[in-house]
This record gives C-alpha cells, structure tokens and sequence, in this order.
C-alpha cells in the first residue's frame, strides 16, 4: 500500500536534542540474529552547502534473475533530521545502493561490500539540494509498508529542518458532575502508572506545552511519594482520607483519598523470573530510545538477586532470544548481551510478544514474580499489530501467572495510548523514562512496586450521603470507570498495586443545598423517586469509601470499607501532602485547560507547592516547581 506522509519543518536542535529519526520501511532478513551481520551507514548532504539532505530514501537491492525487473529489494532507510541513515543487520555480500528524492528522483548509484560485524560508511553528496526553508517537504515514497498510518505535527524552528510526529494518545473527557440523587455511586479501577507524569515533563522541558490528551491528571498525582499510613494488619493496603474546601472554586468542597500498599525488602522478596522483551527495531535508534534503555537495564542488572533469572528477548524483522535463562549471578554476561544490541529493522512486536511469553513460561517460578518487561516506543506494526489480538494475548498469559510492565522511550513515535492499555492488562505498571534519573526511580529507587504485585484488580467504590452532597466529580482516572456491579464481579479486571505503590484520588463537591444548576435526568414516570434513610446514626457521614483487592495469586476479593465523617479542614490547615496533591490536580487541568478548572492559575499552583514541598528527599517536587515555571512562560507566549 503506497502512503504519502508530509514532514513540516523544525531545526531546533537544542529542543530536540539532536533527535534522530530514522524509518526503516521494509521486514528485514530473519538473519537479525546471525552472528555474521553488517550495518550500513553514512550521512547525505548537499554537494555544494554541505547541508544534511532531510528524506531521502536509500535503497538496497541485488540482482534477481527471478524478479521482473532483475532485482530484489533487501532493506531500506530515509535520512533524518541530520542526513544520517543507518540499514542494520546485513548479510555480508554486495549490494546496490540507490540515493534518490521525490524532488528530484534517483541520483548516483554506488556498488557496496558489506563484511560481516562491521559497519560500513558511505556518504552521499546530491547535486541538487533541499530547500532549507521550505514550508514543507512532501515525501512520497513508492515503497510499501504494512497498515502505516501516520499522523503529523507542524513543529518549527530557526533552520527549517523537518521532523514526523506518529505519537498517539487516547482522547481523554473530563468527568462531569454527577447528582448524587440520581447517581450516588462512583466507581473505578485504581492507577498507579505514572508514564504522564514524566511524559508532560518531557514536552515542557522541550519548550513545548503537552497535547492535552497526554495529561492523564491520576498519573500526574500518583507521580509523586505521600505520607499515607503504612498497612498494619492483615490487609496488604491501607486507606486515609480528608474533607476541605476546594482551592479552585470556594463554593465547593474536596475530599482527598490516599491508599497505600504495604512495602516489602526487595531482597527477601519473592524471586524473579523476568524476561526484558527490548525493541530495536529502526525506531529505537534515537539516544533517547535504545540507548537509554540500555543503561537503565544495566543499571536493573545490578540489583539482581542469583536466585533471579532473567532472559532477553529482542524483536526487530524477526524475533529472537538473545540471552537465555540466566541466574541473576551473572551480572556481566547479562551485560555484555544487553551492550551488543542495536537498532535497525521493522517492528514485529507481536511475535516478539509471543516468544517473549513463551520464554516466562518456560522458567515459570511458583510463588515467584514472572514477569514480561517490554521497554519499546509503542509501535507495533508487523506481526500481531491488531489491538484486539495482542490484548486477549496478553490476558490469557496474565491469567497464567504472567504479568507484563511497559517502559516507554522517545519522542515522536510514542504510541502511549497502546501502551498504557497494555500494561493494564497485563496486571502491570506503564512508565514512560525520559532521562537517567527517571530510569533510576522506576527500576532501582521504586524496583518493589515496579516489579512485585502485592495486591491486584483493586477497585474502590464510594457512595456518597445526599444529605451532604449534592454532586460530585472525580478528577482524573478517566479511562477507569468500571459499572458499579463490576465492583462486586471478581471476574472484572482492575489495577494492581505493586510493594509501596501510593494512589491519590480526589473527589469535587458541591454541597447539599447549593443553587447550583447542574445536569440531571427528568422524573421518572414509572417509578418513584428515591428516598433518603433518616437513620440518626448515618446523619455524620459524609460518605464511604469501599475498596476491593486480591492477593497476587488469588482468585477472590476481599473488601475493605471506611465511612469519611462530615467534619472539614480548612485547606491551608491540612496536610502538605494534601494541598501539593492539589496544586498537581489544579496543574493538570490546566494544561488540559478543562472546563472545571475554576479559578486555578499557575501562580496559585506554584504557591501551594513552593510552601508544601516537605522534605522532598529525592527533589520530586522541587522539580514540579520547575515545570510550573516553564509552563508559565509558554502559556505567556500564547
């Protein structure tokens, strides 16, 4: 299928960090695991100028006496953002590289010999060049790629230099208000993935604000580390919670809901079976990709245990084992494999899905952690790229004892939505890392709640007191809402709260009694309206909050079931933890510019956190502080 894909132009390299985009648009040989492979590279630039020449495709083909036209394509690549390419793995042999421009069509055509674990430079010079300041560059290529559908985002700089943007998010709507008289029910599946978070962080250091789709506000709150009391008895979460009034608008009130998983010594924990199921297909070549991935795997090795074990699977073309079942005593031989991989290919993610869980089950540990780890930018195009498909596979192998944890890399290939739903299958954690410090807090800082379960399909269901409330709306967790009946259905799938994972939910009131005009449902005509209990005793509650879990292995839930009394706190009275969670609550509406974000500025936000920062041992919210700053200024030159 031909496809057509407009690249705008952005030269900011400092922005970008020099971010390299590199499409590799055909399947690669099976051969991605032979010993005896070669890269070819090099750089296309203007004879002339010596400027990099953006998107042109180069092409490597051998003769074919079985083709029509004599030849037989072997691999191909466009040049990015620095005229650089980069076709990997090649079997050694000689080759025909052709250079060619939908502007101006093929240029010189050079003959190539490829040795075996070597690389390969060659450099192209164009007699004619790109535009350097063209509105846009429009790229046909008659090469054809499997299902690709591209999206683009019209991103500028001082130079002119183009860059495809294919990141997708889920379209996330606010949660309205509900009238307690018709609906005093709310139900969802608790979040503890934080990908958001450091995803926003990402754009806002890039000088850019996030798609407001990209800012789930429920990551952005469970982001950061709260002082919620610590489990004590039998049950592996404990619950706390507070009643104020509503920063954002003075007319309404807040609660504040805190859970906390028990914390677990990491090293007398259960042993792991941990299969890393890496993508490096040609996507993943960027620094930010591949490359970090690496060093944060590296720096996961160190904590292994030798009653550990742990494979590498890697998928590109083809899939293929890399590392064996290995104890976790062998620290270096893990390392040495995890330093010899590179990027280049096209994405068979789905196979790789399947071997990768085929190689956890095969070292399956009773009693202990099996886990898939699937560190990719999100795109699955070859293999089982079907949402559905990869989804009931994901599950029938968690049901199996299998979890699967998503760690996502990069920029502008970001398939975020798939990723977070992947990992909410697989009865796992998405983490988006987008530097070394970030890698460092999910897979060493934060190892017990990224990789070991302690309860799973979590839900929390709160009914609320008409007497008190006459609406309400949850902030956040959007894309959890369960039924109300599901929260009784242990069948019903939910979240799952790793060793020391904390989940923040918030809840906005508006008080029994308020004029406040608010959507509702006519009277029913066969049926007469609810009544409220006058019991005595119930008068006090403002509120109950009921929370379901199920210990990692089993199959029935247990309920845990806390009544919040009518008795506020006045806001700047309550807890640092409370007004910070807050203000992240108020920042997150903001750069989703929400229709319910009230009165909430940035000046307000950045007040509440610079006087609740705490202790902040690790300078997460010294950091929050910092990307409130740089939002202010980017919404000033709106």
């Amino acid at each position: 299928m031909e496809f057509d894909t407009v690249l705008h132009l952005c030269s900011d390299k400092n922005i970008f960090m020099k971010h390299i985009f590199l499409l590799n648009l055909f399947f690669l040989p099976a051969c991605l695991f032979s010993q005896r492979t070669g890269t070819l590279q090099g750089q296309i630039t203007g004879e002339s100028s010596r400027e990099p020449q953006i998107g042109v495709k180069v092409m490597l083909i051998q003769p074919d006496t079985s083709s029509t036209n004599g030849w037989k394509f072997i691999g191909g690549a466009m040049s990015d953002l620095d005229g650089n390419y980069r076709i990997t793995p090649l079997q050694p042999g000689t080759y025909t590289v052709s250079f060619s421009s939908i502007e101006f069509g093929n240029d010189t055509i050079h003959k190539v010999l490829i040795n075996d674990i070597a690389i390969t430079n060659l450099n192209h010079h164009f007699a004619q060049e790109l535009p350097v300041h063209l509105e846009a560059v429009l790229v046909k290529s008659a090469m054809r790629v499997p299902n690709m559908q591209v999206s683009m985002v019209q991103l500028r700089g001082s130079r002119g230099k183009v860059k495809m943007n294919r990141e997708n998010y889920s379209k996330i709507d606010d949660h309205a208000y509900v009238s307690v008289a018709s609906d005093p029910l709310s139900t969802f599946s608790i979040d503890v993935d934080r990908a958001s978070y450091s995803n926003v962080r990402r754009f806002l250091n890039d000088g850019v604000l996030p798609p407001p789709d990209a800012v789930r506000i429920e990551e952005m709150l469970n982001y950061f580390p709260y002082e919620y009391p610590v489990p004590n008895g039998k049950d592996p979460v404990s619950i706390s919670s507070t009643y104020t009034t509503c920063p954002w608008n003075p007319a309404h009130q807040l609660v504040h809901i805190g859970l906390r998983a028990k914390d677990i010594d990491v090293h007398s924990a259960p042993a792991n079976n941990l299969v890393f199921l890496m993508d490096v297909s040609g996507s993943m070549s960027d620094a930010n990709k591949l490359p970090l991935l690496k060093k944060a795997l590296y720096l996961l090795v160190d904590q292994l245990r030798e009653q550990d074990k742990v494979s590498i699977v890697v998928y590109a073309g083809a899939a293929g084992i890399v590392l064996p079942t290995t104890s976790g005593a062998n620290k270096q031989a893990i390392k040495d494999v995890i330093e010899e991989l590179d990027a280049g290919g096209s994405t068979a993610g789905g196979e790789g899905i399947q071997l990768a869980y085929t190689t956890a089950l095969n070292s399956f540990i009773t009693n202990g952690n099996n886990r898939v780890i699937l560190a990719t930018d999100g795109d699955f195009n070859v293999g089982i790229s079907s949402e559905g498909e990869l989804i009931r596979l994901i599950e029938s192998k968690r049901d199996q004892g299998v979890f699967l944890s998503v760690l996502g890399f990069g920029i502008g290939n970001l398939q975020d939505g798939k990723m977070e739903k992947l990992a909410d299958r697989g009865n796992g954690n998405y983490n988006y890392i987008d530097n070394e410090l970030e890698a460092k807090k999910v897979l060493i800082d934060e190892m017990g709640g990224t990789l070991v379960t302690v309860a799973k399909d979590v839900k929390l269901q709160v009914e609320f007191n008409p007497t008190h409330v006459k609406a309400y709306r949850l902030i956040g967790y959007e894309n959890r809402d369960l039924e109300d009946e599901d929260f009784n259905n242990d069948s019903k799938d939910a979240g799952d709260m790793g060793a020391g994972h904390m989940v923040t939910a918030l809840y906005e009131l508006i008080p029994a009694g308020s004029t406040e005009v608010i959507a509702g449902i006519d009277s029913l005509k066969y049926q007469k309206e609810k009544t409220i209990k006058t019991d005595a005793s119930l008068s006090n509650e403002l509120m109950t909050v009921k929370v379901r879990y199920k210990n990692p292995s089993g199959a029935s839930s247990q309920l845990l079931t806390t009544p919040i009394a009518v008795q506020q706190t006045a806001f700047n009275a309550c807890s640092s933890d409370l007004q910070f969670a807050c203000a992240v609550a108020a920042f997150g509406m903001i750069l989703r510019n929400s229709e319910f974000k009230g009165e909430a500025n940035l000046t307000m936000v950045k007040n509440i956190t610079e006087n609740n920062k705490g202790t902040d041992p690790n300078g997460y919210r010294a950091d929050f502080v910092e990307l409130v700053e740089k939002a202010e200024k980017l919404v000033g030159k709106k």
